[in-house]
């Protein structure tokens, strides 16, 4: 009897093994579409959309799982998990735009989640921290000369963008006042406007003031941990000067936040939640194009959370906003006494897992080792 030989492939890898099995080339990147497989999780349909989106799945050859008591009435509303192929799942989003009960946006939504393929290399932020008690190089980079000169070298390591700090985030760390930031930051962006600097320049603060008078300064961006949450006028100063803004998801602050945090479905919570605080930023002026999102990594997360989001981060794709990840020196490493040069060798083993998966942006610590890995694997 014949032995069988069967390989699992990836759906990044198809166009690929479709042309080494001498497939026509000229119909190869239609093709492709047959053989790439997606599954979507649909939140909050109510039975009747729920049913209509089963059978619809059904009729060409996809399949949606529901509530199983969808089927019966019984329950009101179910989220649903929509699974085929992309040419399937094309299909079936026109065909709901024939349907009721507002399925036709539904199709619209797909289509949009279908059209998501980043062709976009990965950047680089490098990390310059003015603080004294940063988690990984508090004090290095506190007196000016030394910021301005780490600044330079961030640059020519090859970093994209420098995200500058003066508050530091850490686990149960305090928040630092207006002026104490101001004081650090404004000299450094003068020395970038002095010296005609044009990478661009993120802040990373919490603080709508801070933030104002750095833009008004010449910064480019803010990077806002709370994800718009801790200042009430931080969206308004985003809207104001039309500036990038990096929402990132915090479950608490950082005084309380790693006290045993717990998630019912951990990628569900964050992708809601990052799609409430997308949602609040366009309401309030935003531009959508503006915005970046981060899961952020070690905000009320524990280890275990923190390898799972890696993992699972292409998830956070539907969004239909860059991403951002930053796992540079932190705790889910397991290397508490560890040097930095061994703690950037090995977060640059997990920023591989991130650039595989096509995270637009990477914020790291040691730009050089992150440099020198992209060109390896581009």
């Amino acid at each position: 009897m014949h032995d069988f030989v069967l390989r699992e492939l990836k759906n990044t890898e198809v166009v690929n093994e479709l042309d080494a099995i001498g497939f026509d080339k000229s119909y190869v990147q239609r093709a492709k579409y047959k053989y790439c497989y997606k599954n979507l999780k649909i939140f909050g349909l109510n039975s009747a959309q729920a049913n209509i989106l089963k059978q619809t799945a059904l009729s060409f050859g996809a399949d949606c799982a529901t509530n199983k008591n969808v089927i019966t009435g019984k329950c009101e509303e179910s989220d649903c998990i929509l699974g085929g192929s992309v040419a399937q799942l094309t299909k079936i989003a026109v065909q709901l735009g024939l349907q009721p009960f507002g399925l036709r946006n539904l199709g619209r939504q797909i289509e949009r989640v279908l059209s998501i393929e980043s062709e976009n290399l990965t950047q680089l932020m490098g990390i310059l921290n003015l603080t004294q008690n940063s988690f990984s190089d508090g004090g290095m980079y506190e007196n000016f000369e030394e910021a301005a000169t780490h600044l330079v070298k961030l640059i020519e390591d090859g970093a994209d963008m420098i995200d500058i700090g003066a508050e530091s985030t850490r686990p149960f760390s305090e928040a630092v006042a207006v002026d104490e930031q101001l004081a650090k930051i404004l000299p450094i962006l003068d020395f970038v406007n002095e010296n005609n600097i044009d990478v661009p320049i993120s802040i990373d603060t919490r603080s709508a003031e801070v933030a104002r008078r750095c833009l008004e300064a010449g910064a480019t961006a803010i990077n806002d941990v709370s994800g718009l949450d801790y200042d009430a006028e931080m969206v308004n100063v985003i809207a104001d000067f039309e500036c990038p803004v990096i929402i990132q998801h915090s479950k608490g602050i950082p005084e309380t936040m790693q006290i045993n945090p717990m998630y019912g479905n951990l990628m569900d919570e964050i992708f809601l939640d990052l799609n409430r605080r997308i949602d609040f930023a366009v309401s309030n002026g935003v531009k959508r194009d503006n915005i970046i999102v981060d899961p952020g990594i070690g905000f009320g997360k524990t280890r275990e959370h923190n390898f799972e989001i890696i993992r699972r981060i292409e998830e956070l794709g539907a969004l239909e906003c860059p991403i951002m990840l930053g796992i540079s020196r932190k705790s889910l490493l397991n290397m508490p006494d560890a040097d930095n040069e061994t703690k950037d060798i090995f977060t640059a083993a997990l920023n591989t897992l991130a650039i595989e998966r096509k995270v637009d942006i990477l914020r790291v610590h040691n730009v050089k080792i992150h440099r020198q890995l992209l060109n390896m694997m581009i």
